[in-house]
């Protein structure tokens, strides 16, 4: 909702006396839980493209991918860093690289930690040992998702500023890099040898993925920007939303 929308909102006073916007986790901690877990399956119905079919707020068949990992919306604070859909500024590190990374049909993949279960894409930090931030990509994608990347064809689409570096031991300014890719392959699913935990890997289409990462409007040009360049650089068509899915355990080869 815009600012205006928000200041339009009137409220009958002899039933509720105010509102406020929560992240889905914040929201089902206020609610009894059977209104908890209606409102957390229409939200995650309405992000996946799909209806939810409950009975005493349990689904009524098989879970859907976001239900069964339990995956929740992301708080807000992160939509405050802005985005530079430019080249990193020569001053400025680069500690961390993630991909909005493409199966063939379009849909891109968003990796899932038990511990912690909001919507990310897969990457991570730039090691020491990393000869860039693409092989950095690379290396993560393989070992969180089990994701083989088209050799040499990752492409920058920008950066994310971030002040203090504070998650990385107070740097101070950074960048952190955002790049597209293709998937050649998905090998079967394997324990994270960082974490020490195995991430679930779901497929979505571009625009839900941004709804998911919950980034706001920057995460939304993030999305169409890697959507346009994947079909200009390699023929990748642009997915429209559908109902998202889970990557077969024992992986899958293009």
């Amino acid at each position: 909702m815009t600012k205006p929308d928000i200041a339009a909102l009137r409220l009958p006073a002899d039933e509720q006396h105010g509102f406020e916007f929560l992240d889905s986790r914040a929201a089902a901690e206020r609610m009894i839980p059977v209104d908890a877990q209606i409102m957390l399956a229409a939200l995650r119905a309405r992000l996946a493209g799909t209806t939810a079919h409950l009975e005493g707020g349990r689904h009524v068949g098989a879970v859907p991918p976001l239900d069964l990992h339990q995956v929740h919306t992301r708080p807000r604070d992160g939509r405050r860093w802005p985005w530079h859909p430019d080249r990193v500024p020569d001053q400025l590190p680069v500690p961390q690289a993630w991909g909005w990374l493409f199966a063939p049909d379009g849909r891109v993949v968003l990796v899932i930690d038990s511990a912690e279960p909001l919507a990310t894409l897969p990457g991570g930090t730039v090691e020491l040992t990393d000869a860039s931030p693409e092989a950095a990509l690379a290396r993560e994608a393989a070992e969180e998702a089990q994701l083989t990347l088209a050799q040499g064809k990752a492409e920058r689409l920008g950066w994310v500023y971030d002040a203090t570096g504070d998650v990385y031991g107070g740097i101070g300014e950074c960048a952190r890099l955002r790049l597209a890719a293709p998937i050649t392959s998905v090998g079967p699913s394997a324990i994270d040898p960082a974490s020490g935990r195995q991430f679930a890997r779901l497929l979505a289409a571009p625009e839900q993925a941004a709804a998911l990462l919950g980034w706001g409007d920057q995460g939304y040009q993030q999305a169409a920007q890697a959507a346009h360049l994947a079909r200009k650089q390699w023929g990748i068509p642009l997915a429209v939303p559908s109902p998202i899915t889970e990557l077969p355990a024992e992986g899958i080869a293009w």
